[in-house]
This record gives structure tokens, C-alpha cells and sequence, in this order.
């Protein structure tokens, strides 16, 4: 690795390690602390390492330095209750210091507890992700605010006001009990799904992919599967969605980051590997009586794991969703749902459920509503393919839309159609 892209690997893999560590050793109430700790450490990095050269061990230098910071910390408190707040302390000299312990057992305790404390039920949704996206993932601001589709301003505030929710609330650093974990596991995994959403379906720096995202969801979701106490059925089946969406990472872009979509994918750069630790995974899920949504979805993504266009598979798929829509209603899984009817009963049958959604700000069903109507009524489907241009946010998910256009005149030229078409 180039040297000058080691500190930033490094800060996104280490900097929430230290985090989490931290912010058990100093309490959840110093989380603010922590963090400007972790961040001095890679300054320090970039300060020295051009001058002095990489270290042989760079990780352990890193850990190194983060610990003596934690010590000049402590002993600039102790100075402070001594010398300003009337000598409630010792002198620095004698303070006994605690143990800074950035083993990898400990990292990930602490960074499993992280996950449950910033999940707590006194933050709302958007809070818990953006400080899962601070935290836990070493994003900076105008990425989370990036990922999120929102402001730099408004994730600041978000940030501000969940931090100070947890020090109102007190929350320790520890894991919950067996009935706070089963509580509070609902909002670890709805983050973690948001998470690898976020990843799969970006719309941020006009990438239709961050893998970066994906992979920290994959991560997070393997702390939660290490721990006894936490490996779940419903933990395990989002861990098998996971993998099942990530093995096809290779050939849903082309090597200019535009999207393919599903049909048009080359089924040789799936990775089976990692269809194989799905198939693993959804088979460790089936265990117990609970049927969650990350088991529906976890099947629904196996089956697309299944190239060749079957009765059976679409059969499958489309039962999938009508259990997954009755168990919990969503706009994405209603217009995913309608191209599975369209395989099963054809486009007219999902022509007419489409039109019942009405989803007239979404790019995605223009999209569909586009390929439906696609050699049925060809202005309308350009039509809707050029509303599905004006919605899409990222460069990526334009370029698609134009080669569909552009493909679909062709067809009509080639079959004696013409239609004026200036746009997009």
C-alpha cells in the first residue's frame, strides 16, 4: 500500500477500535474525548511519518501513541483537580494509571457494547445511524451527511443532540441484559440494514456503490454473530442478506462506476464464495420460530443468486414478498415485488399493480414503469424514463437510464417507429 493512502486505511480501520476502547475505559461521557483522542493519534501520524519514515508497525504505533495521549489526558485532569479544584486529587506523578487495552478481545467487547449504546431507544433512527457512521465506522461529518443525503449542519446538530442524549440517560459501556439485548436488538439490526443499504443503493459521490459502507455493516454484523449472547436466527439471516447482495459487487458496476442492472449482470464475476457463506448463514438462521424480515430478504436474495430465468425461481420470489409485504409494508419491496409478477403473469398484470403505487417521486418506479412498458407502449416507456433522469441523484444512475433510452430508440428505429426525443 502506498504510503499515502496507509494513514487514511488506517484511520478507518483503527480509529473506531480506539474509540470504543477508549470511551469503556474513560465512560460513555467522555465519548466526545475519545474521539479527539483517536483523531490526535492519526494527526500525530501525518505530522511525523513523511519525516521519519512508516513505522515497521504501523497499527502498533498507532495503539502505542493513542496510549500515551489517554495518560497525558489523565494526568492533565489530575493537574486540573489539584492545583484548580482544591487538591481533591494526588499529584500526577503518583496517579496509579488504568490499563489501556487495545487487544483484539477487548476491541471487540468494546466495539459490540459501542453498537448497543448507540442504538438506545432514546435516540431516534437517524441519530443511531449517523453516530453507528461516527463511531463505529470512523466516518467524518460531510461523509455521514453524504451517506444520509442530508447537510453537514443538520448531522452536526443530530450528532450533538444524540450525544447529549446518552450522557442524560447515563448509559454505561457494557452489554445489556439477555432482556435489554432482546429489546434493543430490533434497533442494532434496522441500523446495520440502513447501513449496508446505504452502501448498496448510494446515492453519494456518484457512486451506485460504496463497498466501503457494505463492508463495515458486514463487520459490525460479525460482532454480533461472535458473541453468544447476541447470535440470533434474525442476526444471522441479515448476516446471509449481506452476503448474498455483496457476491454480485463485481457485476452490478462497469469499470466507469455505471450501474448494471440485474438482468444485464455477468453471472462469471459473481463471487460464490461469498453465495456459500450466505447459503451458511441463512441455514444457521432457520433455527427457532421467528420469522423476520431478514429471513424473507435473505431468500429473496439467494434466489437472485440463481442466474437462469425459471418459473420456480420467480414463483419463489414473488411468494417472498407477498410474506414479506404482509409482515411489513415498504414502497422498495412493493416495486421490487411488482418484477417479480411481471416475470410470473406478465407485464399487464404488473403494469396495472405498478400504476396502484403512485410513486411519482421515485426514479426507481419510473424505471420500472419504463421497462414494463417497454415494447407495449414505447412513448410511454420513454416517457417515464425521462422522469426517472430528472429524480436520479447520482451521475452513475443517469448514465444508466440514457443506455436504456438509447437502446430502446434503437429498437423503435429498427422496427419502423420514430419518436421526437430531446431529452435527457
Amino acid at each position: 500500500m502506498m504510503q499515502q493512502d496507509l494513514i487514511p486505511h488506517l484511520f478507518r480501520t483503527e480509529y473506531s477500535k480506539i474509540v470504543a476502547v477508549l470511551s469503556r475505559l474513560l465512560g460513555l461521557q467522555h465519548l466526545d474525548v475519545a474521539e479527539d483522542i483517536a483523531a490526535d493519534t492519526f494527526l500525530a501520524a501525518m505530522e511525523i511519518w513523511p519525516y521519519k519514515g512508516v513505522p515497521t508497525n504501523p497499527e502498533a504505533w498507532v495503539y502505542v501513541v493513542a496510549k500515551n495521549k489517554v495518560r497525558n489526558h489523565l494526568a492533565r485532569s489530575a493537574i486540573f483537580m489539584k492545583k484548580v479544584a482544591g487538591g481533591l486529587a494526588r499529584d500526577a506523578s503518583q496517579i496509579e494509571y488504568p490499563e489501556i487495552d487495545l487487544s483484539e478481545q477487548n476491541i471487540s467487547d468494546s466495539q459490540l457494547q459501542m453498537l448497543f449504546a448507540v442504538c438506545h431507544p432514546a435516540l431516534s433512527v437517524e441519530a443511531q445511524l449517523g453516530l453507528a457512521l461516527k463511531v463505529l465506522c470512523g466516518f467524518g461529518i460531510e461523509e455521514i451527511a453524504n451517506a444520509l443525503l442530508s447537510n453537514k449542519d443538520t448531522i452536526q446538530k443530530r450528532l450533538y443532540r444524540a450525544k447529549k442524549a446518552l450522557r442524560e440517560v447515563g448509559l454505561k459501556m457494557e452489554l445489556p441484559n439477555a432482556s435489554a439485548i432482546n429489546e434493543r436488538l430490533d434497533s442494532v439490526l434496522t441500523t446495520l440494514y440502513l447501513l449496508f443499504n446505504e452502501g448498496y443503493y448510494s446515492e453519494s459521490d456518484d457512486n451506485v456503490l460504496r463497498e466501503d459502507l457494505c463492508r463495515e455493516a458486514i463487520r459490525l454484523t460479525g460482532l454480533l454473530i461472535e458473541n453468544e449472547a447476541t447470535r440470533q436466527p434474525e442476526v444471522l439471516a441479515l448476516m446471509a442478506l449481506m452476503h448474498f447482495h455483496s457476491s454480485r459487487f463485481a457485476a452490478r458496476k462497469n469499470e466507469r462506476g455505471e450501474m448494471i442492472l440485474y438482468d444485464d449482470q455477468d453471472e462469471q464475476l459473481w463471487d460464490r464464495e461469498m453465495i456459500t457463506k450466505g447459503v451458511y448463514y441463512l441455514h444457521a438462521a432457520s433455527q427457532g420460530e421467528r420469522l423476520s424480515k431478514y429471513h424473507l430478504e435473505a431468500s429473496i436474495a439467494y434466489w437472485h443468486t440463481q442466474k437462469a430465468d425459471t418459473k420456480e425461481k420467480w414463483d419463489n420470489i414473488l411468494q417472498l414478498f407477498n410474506k414479506l409485504l404482509r409482515l411489513q409494508y415498504s414502497p422498495a419491496a412493493a416495486l421490487n415485488r411488482t418484477y417479480a409478477l411481471y416475470k410470473v403473469h406478465g407485464r399487464a398484470k404488473a403494469i396495472e399493480e405498478a400504476e396502484k403505487m403512485s410513486l411519482s417521486d421515485n426514479h426507481y418506479y419510473h424505471i420500472l414503469l419504463g421497462s414494463l412498458y417497454s415494447g407495449v407502449d414505447n412513448s410511454c416507456a420513454l416517457t417515464h424514463l425521462d422522469v426517472a433522469y430528472e429524480l436520479a441523484k447520482s451521475a452513475a444512475e443517469k448514465a444508466m437510464i440514457l443506455k436504456k433510452c438509447a437502446k430502446l430508440r434503437k429498437w423503435m428505429l429498427r422496427h419502423g417507429f420514430y419518436y421526437m426525443y430531446n431529452k435527457p
